[in-house]
């Protein structure tokens, strides 16, 4: 009896052989960190621009079954599958391994605590990839805006109300859900690293980004393309809200993940935590 008192199941035993060790997701976490912030610029710019048309295609896809759908928002079905097929420019993206300026707000601040880069260093990655997003996101919605009203699969009030459901709140408020953005991106950067298999990570994109979604939260690339369709094709969406959108959901993704994820998983790892 002895032997065997709190002993764990085998099966157990087993699942927890199988998962990658906390000590080690930190160092692929920093690999890869260092990896990005090495690249040259052009690399990372490219990559980066990819990513913001990439991205675009969730919105699309959402604004596409606001059109058919018989429900709206408040909907629970239509809430359920807007944020479905919101994840799936996510999936694009980081299955694709482009550069998205979210993942970064934690994966690229993991080396600059650990000292292995500088702030300068840091800055120069977001920087690169940020613009490169903003920019591929608003290619994207210059193609779609002026390709779809002609093949008629989406109308133009779908773009506007995606776009309303953003801009239509407090600054404060687009702030502190900006935060939480940021801190689920940097969750996903951490979980999928500590995945092992494809369909684990898809699985998990999927539950971040559609978690995202469904609670309406302000991520600064995906709603870059959402607000910007917005100021294309609806008459109460302004550049001025574009402008307060983008800079208040920017900061409060990289609060979000650089604070609530990079700063605690790299303290509780190199106290002990693994």
């Amino acid at each position: 009896m002895g032997d065997t008192e709190g002993a764990e199941p085998e099966g157990q035993n087993a699942s927890r052989a199988e998962q990658t060790p906390t000590p080690d997701v930190l160092k692929s976490l920093i690999d890869s960190g260092l990896h990005e912030i090495r690249r040259e610029w052009s690399g990372l710019a490219l990559s980066g621009f990819s990513a913001g048309l990439d991205i675009g295609f969730g919105p699309l896809l959402m604004a596409v079954v606001l059109t058919l759908s018989e429900g709206g928002y408040g909907d629970i079905g239509t809430e359920i599958l807007l944020a479905s097929v919101y994840s799936v420019g996510f999936i694009f993206v980081i299955v694709g391994r482009s550069e998205l300026f979210t993942e970064h707000t934690t994966l690229a601040v993991m080396p600059v605590l650990d000292g292995q880069a500088s702030l300068r260093e840091l800055g120069r990655l977001w920087s690169l990839v940020f613009a490169g997003n903003i920019v591929g996101g608003a290619a994207f919605t210059f193609f779609v805006v002026t390709l779809f009203p002609n093949l008629g699969v989406a109308d133009p009030e779908a773009f506007g109300t995606i776009a309303q459901k953003l801009v239509d709140h407090e600054p404060m408020w687009l702030f502190a859900a900006g935060i939480l953005a940021g801190w689920l991106m940097g969750l996903l950067a951490w979980l999928i690293t500590a995945a092992q298999e494809t369909v684990s990570r898809l699985l998990i994109i999927w539950l971040v980004t559609a978690s995202i979604g469904i609670l309406h939260l302000p991520h600064s690339i995906a709603g870059n393309v959402e607000v910007l369709f917005g100021v294309f094709v609806s008459p109460t969406v302004s550049l001025a809200d574009y402008a307060t959108f983008l800079s208040l959901a920017t900061v409060g993704n990289a609060v979000g993940g650089a604070v609530f994820v990079g700063l605690l998983k790299y303290g509780h790892v190199t106290r002990g935590g693994g």
